[in-house]
């Protein structure tokens, strides 16, 4: 068996193994050190947003067998994708798959808050109520399925090398827990972190009640993507003690916290024009 077939058999529990590593790690540094103080049972929300992982886990490997790695490796073996038709050093092939999946991924999320009936999937991951590592593994299992496949459609026309994929899996799952955690890192270092990856305190304005907040920092990896495309807001107004995490309109805790609430919630009420319009709120602080 060659290495990429090694890469290919040994994926899942490579990824799962960092998942749950940086997840644990995260943990334990929030229940140390919390940036903000829960207003909602720690146990509830874990217990409910924890069973929305495995669900999901257990679509995806039901739907998707051979997941993201299996598609790279299928069109490798075929010779899909850009980065097979050009004489392009394997290195730099990783970095550049790595660093354009993570642009897809901030355009698919740009997406899902500017398209209403996106937006119903994407507003369970905002609706919770409070803000740390597990608000990072939750998503609705339709949110789940649809961006699996823009992955998929990602891959065949990039043609990632499959070292690639499964860094950028490790990485986007890891730096999830890591940019969702309630925890506070020293300004100099946040700030010297956010020239590169999102951190906490970025990713937290984007979880902001106010909608303009949360139509910003739309990064999940790279910072570089809000900074080019005007999306990005260094704080929230009220500061990340005071401000309010979740949405509006879903503050009903059997609603936004327990399992049943979370898996219908994006079919509940009329489809609203909450998009990227509503970003043109501004103070003179920030002019």
């Amino acid at each position: 068996m060659d290495f990429e077939s090694l890469l290919v058999r040994y994926e899942v529990p490579v990824r799962l193994s960092f998942f749950f590593g940086v997840f644990v790690l995260m943990a334990i540094w929030e229940h140390h050190a919390p940036r903000r103080v829960l207003t909602v049972s720690k146990l509830t929300r874990w217990l409910n947003n924890i069973a929305l992982v495995f669900l999901n886990s257990i679509i995806v490997r039901l739907l998707f067998p051979a997941a993201a790695v299996g598609v790279a490796s299928y069109a490798a073996q075929h010779q899909w994708g850009l980065l097979h038709q050009f004489p392009i050093d394997f290195p730099f092939a990783v970095l550049l798959s790595i660093v354009v999946l993570d642009f897809v991924i901030y355009l698919q999320h740009v997406m899902l808050h500017a398209v209403p009936l996106l937006w119903r999937l994407h507003s369970v991951h905002h609706a919770d109520l409070d803000y740390d590592v597990s608000t990072g593994a939750r998503f609705h299992p339709f949110e789940i399925i649809l961006s699996m496949l823009l992955k998929f459609a990602a891959i065949v026309v990039i043609g990632p090398p499959v070292i690639a994929v499964i860094i950028f899996e490790v990485l986007l799952n890891g730096l999830s827990m890591f940019n969702h955690g309630n925890v506070e890192l020293p300004k100099k270092l946040d700030a010297l972190l956010r020239l590169l990856v999102v951190t906490p305190d970025m990713h937290r304005v984007h979880h902001s009640i106010e909608e303009n907040e949360a139509n910003s920092n739309f990064g999940f990896n790279l910072s570089c993507w809000d900074r080019l495309f005007g999306t990005y807001r260094a704080q929230p107004r009220q500061g990340h003690i005071k401000m309010t995490v979740g949405i509006r309109k879903h503050r009903t805790l059997k609603q936004v916290t327990g399992l049943p609430g979370i898996l219908l919630l994006p079919f509940v009420g009329k489809v609203s024009d909450y998009a990227l319009n509503s970003r043109q709120w501004r103070d003179d602080s920030e002019k």
